[in-house]
């Protein structure tokens, strides 16, 4: 598996795409949250499955990842007119074969095998629980956004018609476990509103940037880097989920403390600690809206404090949260390189650029990861001297 630029590009043109664009909005909604919200619903869900004999997180990370490709490319269709493709066995499978024609020179990099998954998952199939976990996490993360849309259309020809369609979907996923618990708690669906309002939050916000992603964007993008750049270096299946949902929770306590740049938290000696302290105290809040087991809460702790085992790969050794931190960079360099792409001219994403690049860029591999080729993909959109 090679992990290229292009993937990654085609990833961030999610921060572009408008949902609900046709609907008056109180709040920019773009896919690359809804998808990222759609992921921590997924684990959420997950949860309550994950002893079930059918029940298997790569499937769960990797079924999201081609649910999210496919949407980057099918974009424009409206969801009524997506969802009655689907029910078309004939066009449905002629569109995904468009898709695929799409992405193949993005898909190429990472491998035939890869590729072969992404074709075979949008074959027709009864779905598992797999596939169900990730289809109520989509609808739930529709339905949370709807709730937004709501308030701002009461009148809109097209509410009732909307509203009506959800609730048939859901009374299909009460079906699920899952589904039934989430509902009866109204703490767990503060968890989830938690981790939703992270898109509100835009990274960066002092900065002027093309795309303005948000924090809840860029965990989703942060995972996706951490999970591929696991694959690449060939660590187990549990090693590749928890650097996947490392990524996912990296920034959660920022949901109670505000997304506080590198600078600031430098300023003053001994700040970036106290902000630790304070995020790790305001952690116990969220860790009282999910489940009492343990198990819970120690292993979201663990994603955002990036506490895993070490990883042994190709005779190194390298914690989990290292290849996270490392995602990390590599996502912030490419939201930078974005925006100066798109013509923001603020010096502080130049010389997080160079700083970033100057950091990895030498390296040969960090545990196999071979950065110095991934960063050689990207070349500086500013003064080609540097």
């Amino acid at each position: 598996m090679q992990i290229r630029k292009q993937l990654f590009l085609e990833l961030l043109k999610s921060a572009y795409m408008q949902r609900w664009n046709d609907k008056l909005r109180p709040v920019e909604l773009v896919e690359l949250d809804k998808q990222a919200h759609k992921m921590i619903i997924a684990y959420f869900l997950g949860k309550f499955h994950e002893h079930e004999p059918e029940f298997n997180w790569r499937l769960i990370i990797e079924g999201g990842l081609f649910e999210f490709l496919q949407r980057i490319v099918v974009t424009d269709l409206k969801p009524q007119i997506f969802e009655k493709i689907k029910k078309d066995h004939k066009q449905y499978s002629a569109l995904n074969q468009w898709v695929y024609s799409e992405l193949q020179s993005t898909l190429a990099p990472l491998g035939s095998e890869f590729q072969n998954n992404f074709i075979r998952y949008f074959q027709p199939a009864e779905p598992d629980i797999n596939r169900r976990i990730l289809n109520a996490a989509h609808f739930f993360a529709t339905q949370w956004e709807f709730d937004i849309i709501l308030r701002a259309n009461p009148t809109d020809y097209e509410i009732d018609a909307i509203r009506r369609n959800l609730q048939e979907k859901q009374a299909l996923h009460n079906h699920l476990r899952s589904m039934q618990i989430l509902s009866d708690h109204i703490r767990y669906q503060n968890f989830i509103s938690l981790c939703g309002q992270l898109r509100f939050q835009i990274r960066w916000s002092r900065i002027h940037r093309v795309p303005r992603t948000s924090v809840l964007g860029h965990m989703l993008f942060v995972a996706i880097i951490a999970y591929l750049f696991s694959r690449s270096i060939n660590v187990s299946d549990r090693q590749c989920t928890n650097n996947y949902f490392t990524g996912l929770f990296h920034d959660l306590p920022e949901a109670l403390t505000r997304d506080i740049i590198s600078p600031v938290k430098r300023s003053v000696p001994g700040l970036d600690h106290m902000i630790k302290d304070y995020e790790h105290e305001e952690m116990k809040k969220v860790y009282q809206l999910i489940p009492e087991d343990a198990n819970w809460q120690n292993e979201l702790s663990m994603f955002t404090e990036h506490e895993f085992e070490n990883v042994v790969s190709q005779g190194q050794i390298v914690r989990d949260g290292e290849i996270v931190q490392a995602a990390d960079k590599f996502a912030a360099f490419i939201e930078a390189y974005e925006a100066i792409r798109n013509g923001s001219p603020s010096q502080e994403l130049k010389d997080a650029m160079l700083g970033i690049r100057k950091t990895y860029r030498g390296k040969t591999s960090q545990a196999g990861v071979d950065f110095r080729s991934l960063y050689a993909d990207f070349e500086l959109p500013f003064e080609s001297s540097c």
